[in-house]
């Protein structure tokens, strides 16, 4: 199994090393689509799994969730978040096992998710579905210092409940002078390049495991893609996520970054429990 970079009492040092920094931001990888932002004391969540609860859950049938990358860290340690977000409904990014023990060392917690899903989200994690912060497409709400707004994500369509709310959707967090681009689970589709280019991204967080119908599950963006989506919204770096955490549903960075060398496009590859920081930017 892959080690991260930092786990446990090293991962929670690094985090602590930085806490009080007044310049720049940073972040970390957690796995799958899930990122630790962190902005002059200040902490967002974004679509954390942090546990093993799909490997349990699909151990028995015929579409095992092998874990490839050990845990950076048990979610009940991480008692100082103040917004963690859920994108969507799939268990990688809503886990009961993961949400219910931040909800539980972080009594003044901020959850975010789709306002399309709020009975579904309350159902999960036994909560008052009054409790999250519901948005939609353009929707934004501030804890501060953060400013979230919700944009479409179609994974692999854009999915909409009866009300016409969108069930999938990337955010945009604005904190500061910085402008972060989280796009949970979505594919490339008409008009998501017009609904980014305005919003002067700097990092772009994209998923590049692709689609593959052996998989029997909802696909995302390959490495291509997203290497191209970041140029065409300007991004001005990329990180790819949802990759290397479950064996039947990965794949290499390796297309990604010749796409992103072709085009000129600034980008990190990130290890689990890795820490980037917006210091490579301000030159």
């Amino acid at each position: 199994m892959i080690q991260p970079v930092l786990a446990d009492d090293a991962f929670l040092a690094d985090v602590a090393r930085t806490r009080t920094t007044e310049d720049g931001f940073r972040l970390w990888w957690l796995g799958q689509s899930g990122f630790l932002v962190q902005w002059q004391s200040r902490h967002l969540l974004l679509d954390p799994y942090l546990s093993d609860s799909l490997t349990k859950k699909y151990a028995a049938t015929d579409k095992p969730h092998v874990r490839m990358t050990a845990r950076v860290v048990a979610p009940e340690r991480l008692d100082f978040i103040d917004v963690v977000t859920s994108s969507h409904n799939h268990t990688d990014h809503l886990d009961a096992e993961t949400l219910g023990p931040l909800l539980r060392v972080n009594p003044d917690l901020t959850l975010v998710i789709p306002e399309a899903n709020r009975a579904f989200v309350a159902d999960r994690l036994g909560i008052n579905p009054a409790g999250p912060l519901g948005l939609d497409d353009g929707r934004s709400i501030t804890v501060q210092p953060f400013t979230v707004t919700g944009v479409p994500a179609a994974h692999e369509t854009l999915d909409r409940d009866d009300r016409g709310y969108l069930r999938y959707l990337g955010y945009v967090v604005r904190f500061g002078p910085w402008t972060l681009y989280h796009s949970g689970d979505t594919v490339w589709y008409d008009g998501i390049v017009d609904a980014l280019n305005p919003r002067h991204i700097d990092v772009a967080l994209l998923p590049i495991n692709g689609s593959a119908p052996e998989r029997r599950v909802a696909g995302n963006l390959d490495g291509v893609e997203a290497a191209r989506l970041a140029h065409a919204i300007g991004a001005r770096m990329v990180i790819p996520c949802h990759f290397a955490m479950f064996t039947f549903n990965t794949a290499s960075p390796e297309a990604f970054m010749d796409e992103a060398n072709r085009l000129g496009q600034p980008y990190a590859v990130l290890r689990n429990g890795e820490c980037w920081s917006s210091d490579v930017l301000a030159g």
